[in-house]
């Protein structure tokens, strides 16, 4: 049975690192939902949502989830937009849609039962390397490697190597020491989930505590206390700014939305109208756009959302309803028109609630203020 290199320095005789991993795995795994009944299901659903995502931000979105869609060919006849509101709070939500689209592929093409082969796996929507080997290892017991961030700085560390992620011999490499480690493993769902769970609580980016950690002794990084330069930090992405003017028309109960492309930022969601732009929008810009005049533009607060790679500057404008109203004469068959309820049920996007929550206040202020001046 081969033994990944590195991971042979004084392991005891018969013991690889993944059996020493399995044994420390089945005592210290955190106790998260969908590991309490493992299913092929449930790994696909947390698999999912844990991409991009910590995974103590997904525990409570995953119970909702499978409340909500307990079974694969529930979630394959649901309405698109009832799994996206059910992402609400995860962010990524083509995540949701890809997640959908996979559920209807597998009921139609699969008899509803989830593959278990990667090669299958691999055709269906956001299913890529890793995440169908997670599932064919997790879910099914099948022994095949997968290479996560976790894994990816474990493995680095124990054979003491830093190499490229984003490079092909890197990639290669760390599947190739992935690949060796899962085929000493005597149960390899138990012994790849307990690496990843050795990278997120043990050999962790800053402070390993590799006292504790069950490979300690064939971890070279440790032995040459190089954990601190391997994996070498990555630099931060510097987030580009995008500056976003927005415009609320409500006209008798109504708002007007629009629903986004199928590509970039909020893909497929419900916005009110917008411009954007890499360089500051003036209001004068928005008024021409719009064909309103600038005074008609009201309020204009500001707020920024922070995601992994943009600032996203907000400005927000209210309109009087008469506004709105010739707005909508001139835009009935571009815009979608929605009740405030409906537009509430839709918003998933925490920007979306924001924007709403701005123009709410400032309609208030708009109304007090105009009765103030009324009653002087």
């Amino acid at each position: 049975m081969a033994v990944a290199q590195g991971m042979k320095h004084a392991v005891p005789q018969g013991e690889s690192a993944a059996r020493l991993v399995e044994k420390w795995y089945m005592g210290a795994a955190r106790d998260l939902p969908w590991r309490r009944n493992r299913t092929p299901y449930g790994t696909l659903v947390s698999e999912a949502m844990a991409q991009q995502t910590q995974v103590a931000r997904i525990v409570e979105p995953w119970r909702s989830f499978m409340a909500r869609f307990p079974t694969i060919s529930v979630l394959a006849r649901a309405r698109q937009a009832s799994v996206v509101k059910a992402w609400r709070g995860l962010g990524y939500y083509r995540r949701a849609r890809q997640l959908h689209r996979a559920a209807q592929i597998i009921c139609r093409d699969h008899s509803g039962r989830i593959p278990c082969a990667i090669a299958d796996l691999r055709t269906l929507p956001g299913i890529g390397p890793y995440s169908a080997g997670a599932i064919a290892s997790i879910g099914f017991g099948v022994r095949t490697p997968i290479v996560d961030g976790n894994i990816a700085r474990v493995l680095m560390r124990v054979h003491g190597q830093h190499v490229d992620c984003d490079s092909k011999s890197g990639r290669e490499w760390l599947w190739d020491r992935a690949r060796e480690y899962v085929d000493a493993s005597r149960f390899p769902a138990a012994a790849n989930e307990g690496l990843m769970e050795l990278g997120a609580t043990m050999c962790t980016p800053a402070h390993p505590a590799c006292a504790d950690c069950p490979i300690r002794r064939g971890c070279t990084a440790r032995r040459q206390s190089a954990q601190d330069r391997i994996p070498q930090p990555r630099k931060r992405a510097v987030r580009t700014a995008l500056h976003a003017q927005v415009v609320v028309p409500r006209v008798r109960g109504l708002g007007a939305v629009v629903q986004r492309g199928s590509d970039g930022l909020w893909a497929g969601l419900l916005f009110p109208p917008m411009i954007e732009s890499k360089r500051p929008i003036s209001r004068a810009t928005v008024a021409q756009k719009y064909c309103v005049t600038v005074k008609e533009l009201l309020g204009g607060r500001r707020f920024t959302v922070l995601t992994t790679h943009r600032a996203v500057h907000f400005r927000v404008w209210s309109l009087s309803e008469s506004t709105a109203d010739r707005l909508k004469k001139a835009h009935e068959n571009g815009w979608l028109w929605k009740s405030d309820a409906a537009i509430e049920r839709a918003s998933v996007a925490s920007a979306m609630s924001k924007i709403l929550a701005v123009d709410r206040e400032q309609s208030m202020a708009l109304q007090q203020h105009r009765g103030v001046r009324s009653q002087e």
